[in-house]
């Protein structure tokens, strides 16, 4: 999202001042989207900006309701860029340039749906594997809400805690699959995509098997046990092609044991880099000690903050660490995962403070980051 490379796209073009009268249709179960719509259409109305003239979506961006909901959002999402964003890109310049060099696939362990943060830091990557526990959601279909301010609105919800902080809030985003009201994971990175000046071109819902295949859904095909998505896009800067993968699964030692389909997935991409970003402090946990080891077997560069994996399972004889901002230790909710020689170290080394908040301390004056490089 920057604003030569992966800028945010956040100019909001004239739309007519016209009201109508939201749509009055009758609310039914969610279907596929529709051809005659598109993914990319779909996303770029979710995040408020404008449709194509012909788009059968362009009557509603003069409903009050789009209306106000692309306002809100331009206004978050400029406030973002200059409070966040553009600052983090002038942090990632000087201090992990190899970070907007070509890779081949990040891995994103606890995202839930947030697709922002880690385009920010990788934004060159081939693929991006996101995963939690959150579901997603209906496929979003704007013409067949029947309350397009109440819809637009839990939308908005859902991103509020991820705009004005730095994370998403899980309670925010739950999911009623009876019902077109826009929650889940599935709208919300529409969205981020389209925010991103991403243009999608294909979406397809579908599971993992045991082996660790994607396979789509399709009419009589029963599903696997890990739901989840691929979303391949352009990126609109560059035109280059990427793609997302986003499951639904527990990433718990337990939970890989009963449906391993996932791990096996994310094994056949290789290697590259990790992101950690307030994942609660799981990888602290003996019952996380199996994606904690794929991340580290799997990943040349990891960046995090003190709430992903802790420091004493950096081996200094294969890892490289570098420390941002300032150790205050954990919030309080998570105080017993202070690590002290984590604090020895940032009084050792004095290190570049941030003017960017990351992770659960959204505060910059009190955040702290974490790149560990393999040697």
């Amino acid at each position: 999202m920057k604003t030569d490379c992966t800028a945010l796209s956040i100019v909001l073009g004239l739309v007519s001042a016209l009201a109508v009268c939201a749509q009055e249709n009758p609310e039914v179960a969610p279907r596929a989207i529709p051809v005659n719509t598109g993914p990319n259409e779909v996303a770029r109305f979710l995040a408020g900006m404008p449709v194509s003239e012909n788009s059968p979506l362009a009557p509603l961006t003069r409903d009050p309701a789009w209306q106000s909901h692309a306002a809100f959002f331009e206004e978050q999402f400029s406030k973002l860029h200059l409070r966040q964003l553009q600052k983090l890109h002038g942090w990632q310049a000087t201090y992990l340039p190899e970070s907007l060099q070509p890779i081949p696939v990040v891995f994103y362990m606890f995202s839930g749906p947030d697709f922002l943060y880690v385009d920010q830091f990788f934004p060159r990557a081939a693929v991006y594997v996101l995963c939690g526990k959150e579901a997603l959601g209906p496929p979003p279909d704007p013409l067949r809400i029947a309350n397009l301010s109440g819809a637009l609105g839990n939308l908005e919800n859902a991103m509020k805690s991820s705009l004005s902080t730095t994370y998403f809030i899980t309670k925010d985003m739950k999911v009623d699959l009876h019902e077109q009201n826009l929650n889940g994971v599935l709208p919300i990175l529409y969205a981020c995509i389209a925010r991103a000046d991403k243009s999608i071109t294909n979406v397809s819902l579908g599971s993992l098997n045991s082996s660790g295949a994607f396979e789509e859904a399709a009419p009589g095909r029963k599903g696997g046990n890990t739901p989840g998505m691929r979303i391949r896009y352009t990126d609109n800067q560059s035109g280059s092609a990427q793609t997302l993968y986003y499951f639904t699964t527990d990433i718990s030692d337990g939970g890989i044991k009963a449906t391993p389909g996932f791990l096996k997935f994310c094994q056949r991409l290789g290697t590259g880099a990790s992101f950690l970003k307030s994942p609660s402090y799981l990888l602290f946990e003996s019952g996380f000690a199996t994606i904690r080891n794929f991340i580290l077997d799997h990943s040349n560069t990891v960046v995090q903050d003190d709430s992903g994996i802790p420091l004493a399972y950096f081996d200094s004889n294969k890892w490289t660490l570098r420390f941002f901002g300032v150790y205050f230790g954990p919030i309080d909710v998570f105080k017993q995962h202070y690590q002290p020689r984590l604090s020895e170290l940032y009084e050792e080394t004095n290190p570049p403070p941030l003017d960017f908040g990351f992770g659960y301390r959204w505060n910059y004056k009190e955040a702290n980051l974490i790149v560990a490089t393999r040697k």
